[in-house]
């Protein structure tokens, strides 16, 4: 069996990329048994400079960087593009118009994933960018008919900061986690049948059984629909 090469824009933390790579091997041996694993590209970007260009708001100059690391993979023969991260698919379309090849938006997945299990309503934690703006939030919106909740202003700043401050720097504390499964459980109680980790480090903090409702690793599904793409389009 053949695979399609898969090309990943990663670095966005590289705590999160690493395991990217991971999920990607581990589904490639699930689904076609033996030693086969991922056949993958990575091109890797430094996260402080993006950090100072997302907390500058130049999204431009984001964007151009994506579009340089997109143009790479396909030069360096991928077949599909994933961005290995939540936030900076705000800037997705200087890949999907730049490249001709196809590009594997994380919501888009994770979306697909929600509705498999027929849920309707779902929390959505991430970074502010993540939360707030609709880049990412009208995929689920507009095409799953999801209804999407989120924090309250106080509950997005306290995981956005827990985020930057904590997760893409490697650490991962006993009270940021109950801070975040604090704010879970009040978005349970205003009826989300399911939380969106909607930041590709959350899952390294939070796992299933912090809570009583599903949870949504937006990174671990992205990669394992990746896979499947790569085998069935082979």
């Amino acid at each position: 069996m053949t695979m399609k090469t898969i090309g990943l824009i990663g670095g966005m933390s590289w705590e999160s990329s690493k395991l990217y790579y991971e999920f990607l091997n581990t589904k490639a041996k699930d689904i076609l048994g033996g030693s086969h694993s991922a056949k993958c590209i990575l091109v890797s970007v430094d996260f402080a400079d993006i950090e100072r260009l997302t907390f500058e708001g130049d999204w431009e100059a984001i964007g151009e960087l994506m579009k340089q690391a997109a143009q790479q993979l396909e030069q360096a023969g991928a077949d599909i593009i994933l961005l290995c991260t939540n936030t900076i698919h705000l800037v997705s379309h200087y890949i999907s118009e730049n490249v001709n090849i196809p590009f594997l938006h994380i919501a888009t997945t994770t979306g697909e994933s929600i509705k498999e299990i027929g849920l309707k309503k779902v929390a959505l934690l991430g970074t502010k960018f993540t939360m707030e703006k609709d880049f990412y939030f009208n995929t689920f919106v507009n095409d799953f008919g999801l209804e999407v909740l989120i924090p309250d202003t106080n509950g997005r700043q306290v995981i956005h900061d827990i985020i930057y401050d904590e997760l893409v720097k490697g650490q991962f504390t006993k009270s940021s986690k109950l801070q975040v499964v604090e704010i879970i459980q009040e978005l349970m109680s205003l009826g989300a049948q399911g939380v969106i980790l909607g930041c590709t480090e959350l899952p390294i903090l939070i796992s299933a059984s912090d809570v009583d409702i599903p949870i949504f690793d937006t990174g671990k599904i992205h990669a394992h629909k990746a896979i499947e793409w790569s085998v069935n389009n082979s």
